[in-house]
């Protein structure tokens, strides 16, 4: 049975960082490619980066590129988001999530990934 969980999140003053992890178990996860989201209150779930199953293919959403980055290291099964110049927008509860099938590319929408973790928060303080 596959299992993801996300660890890292806290609160942040606007202009500092994270490093959000993933734990990954039941796949073979480094044939998988692995996607971030994050959800804020009273606000759909969105797309934050994504990075395909060997890493050679990174996507980011508009407001975090730059800021953002998407690694994973499939020695430790585990995905990463570092977040460096936090914004107060940047709050929301923060989710890993891996698609159904191995060997894919780093998708954008959500309804593509099939086994999600419980989330992260994360808090920025103007």
């Amino acid at each position: 049975q596959v299992h993801v969980v996300e660890s890292g999140g806290g609160l942040v003053q606007a202009g500092g960082s994270l490093r959000l992890s993933c734990a990954a178990s039941g796949l073979t996860f480094g044939n998988y490619a692995m996607g971030w989201f994050r959800q804020a209150p009273g606000k759909e779930r969105e797309f934050v980066a994504a990075i395909s199953w060997n890493g050679g293919t990174t996507n980011y959403a508009d407001p975090v590129k730059g800021r953002f980055t998407i690694s994973k290291d499939n020695a430790k099964n585990t995905l990463y988001l570092q977040m460096n110049s936090l914004k107060p927008e940047d709050t929301a509860v923060y989710y890993c999530a891996a698609p159904r099938y191995s060997y894919s590319t780093a998708f954008l929408n959500p309804s593509l990934y099939h086994y999600w973790g419980q989330g992260t928060q994360v808090t920025v303080s103007s």
